[in-house]
């Protein structure tokens, strides 16, 4: 997954240090070209390197990716049949010529692989010579900046990291680079995993607030007290052995954003003073009668129902109304329809980079146990899939083999799943034939079973633990398929 802080910072160092970049570092960086690709293959956003007419001659693996054209093929091709980007007829300059040497940068969509269309940000820079001609050009793409306006057509919407293309999902895309522009309190709600912290810090980077901190507190991972001294600080020798002052986090967020996780977790009395910061943006530390005033946008976010603990009077009505001024609910993966193949594909192209490997993608067996599993930790618990099945894959396409475990007793599970046709037997280097392992499900599962007992000794307790199952799960399923 590419974490959302890099999109804006990246594009700003990026195009500075284009700019600034010795013409001579430049040149022998070029002369080694094994050495410049293996550099380009770290940068989590995409990079062409182009000659002065706009030629490719070097594309590193995100670019590959986003793209579809391989490096093998990407020389020679032009910048506008590679990217296939609306900004090429809107002032490119390396289709309309350089007026200066300054770098360009512009929201932009294109067409990737999957002929799907995604809202990126370019930025395009020359590399000058000795003089004032133009050497090269180098190009950057930074998907998931924003979404796309189009509501009309299928197409997929990006906010950062968060895609989709769900009407739910689509929707809450359009209405985030407003909110983002405003400096009222947002209240993110769903499902633990449905994706709520990375919404927030995605409207944080949006913002006019971007350059400055985006700071989080967890409300459910500590103590009362010491949660209202990371809230608001504390004087020195206030607490118990605090021998100098802190400052909490409303101070360090200062000139950005504090982000309040788990809010519904926040105790009744640290409820009343967040309370009175929200109208007077004072803070008051600990032990010290002496206030400071901060510029602080709130955003808080919960998988709580807040008006419920308001009725039971476990959380300050007029607290909820301050924080629900914006109200943002994530649905859970389960009814967000064909996202959840989207996801798949966005994660396995991530995880595919991370791991450096080249795969084709799921069996039909794989691909029906995904879509039918419930997912009841959302989208971080399909992610989590997705990167434990391309760590264990050992061939070109992922098979039920290589999903954990724990998902293979989960219900709703499709019955019967399809028996994939058996390749022949190839031979290996030695001359030895090699069938292609089982597929069926019943074949898959007493295969986990055996493995899993063999790395745990034979006992079952410990097998159990391997396969994410309860101990008479594994017993039950060892009688059904005769392991003793």
């Amino acid at each position: 997954m590419v974490h959302s802080d890099y999109s804006h910072h990246t594009l700003t160092i990026g195009a500075v240090a284009v700019s600034s970049i010795n013409n001579a570092l430049i040149s022998s960086l070029l002369s080694d070209t094994d050495s410049l690709s293996a550099l380009l293959d770290e940068l989590p956003i995409g990079v062409a390197i182009m000659g002065s007419e706009g030629k490719l001659l070097m594309v590193n693996k995100t670019y590959e990716t986003l793209t579809g054209l391989m490096r093998e093929r990407a020389e020679g091709f032009k910048c506008l049949h590679a990217l296939r980007c609306d900004y090429c007829f809107k002032g490119c300059p390396v289709m309309k010529g350089w007026d200066n040497s300054t770098c360009h940068k512009s929201d932009a969509t294109i067409i990737n692989r999957s002929r799907e269309k995604v809202h990126v940000r370019l930025t395009v820079a020359p590399l000058m010579n000795g003089g004032n001609g133009i050497r090269g050009i180098i190009e950057t793409v930074t998907p998931g900046l924003g979404p796309i306006a189009d509501h009309s057509t299928g197409d997929v919407f990006g906010f950062g990291e968060l895609v989709g293309r769900s009407p739910q999902v689509r929707k809450l895309f359009s209405m985030t680079p407003a909110i983002a522009q405003t400096d009222s309190p947002v209240l993110i709600t769903g499902e633990t995993g449905t994706g709520k912290d990375m919404l927030a810090e995605e409207i944080h980077n949006a913002s006019d607030r971007v350059d400055g901190p985006f700071i989080k507190i967890n409300c459910g991972a500590l103590p009362e007290k010491l949660l209202e001294s990371e809230f608001f600080g504390h004087a020195k020798n206030a607490l118990p052995g605090s021998d100098h002052a802190k400052p909490g986090r409303l101070r360090m967020a200062h000139g950005g954003t504090l982000y309040i996780t788990e809010i519904g977790d926040l105790p009744m009395p640290i409820q009343t003073k967040l309370l009175a910061y929200m109208d007077d943006h004072m803070v008051y530390p600990i032990g010290s009668t002496k206030g400071m005033r901060t510029d602080v946008r709130i955003m808080a976010a919960t998988q709580h129902d807040l008006e419920r603990l308001a009725r039971r009077n476990q959380f300050r009505r007029d607290l909820l109304y301050r924080l629900n001024v914006i109200r943002l609910h994530l649905p859970p993966l389960r009814e967000r329809g064909d996202d959840i193949s989207l996801l798949q594909d966005h994660f396995l192209k991530t995880f595919q980079m991370r791991f450096n490997k080249s795969l084709d993608g799921f069996s039909r067996n794989a691909e029906k146990l995904l879509e039918s599993y419930a997912y009841p930790g959302n989208v971080r618990e399909l992610r989590n899939l997705i990167e434990y099945a391309v760590s264990f894959c050992d061939g070109k396409v992922i098979r039920m083999r290589h999903l954990p475990g724990y998902i293979l007793g989960g219900a709703g599970l499709p019955q019967p799943l399809a028996v994939a046709p058996q390749a022949p037997p190839q031979p290996d280097a030695r001359g030895n034939t090699r069938s292609t392992p089982p597929e069926r499900w019943e074949d898959v599962q007493r295969t986990m079973i055996l493995d899993a007992l063999v790395k745990a000794g034979g006992k079952k307790q410990e097998a159990a633990k391997i396969l994410g199952w309860g101990r008479s799960t594994l017993w039950r399923k060892m009688k059904r398929f005769g392991i003793e």
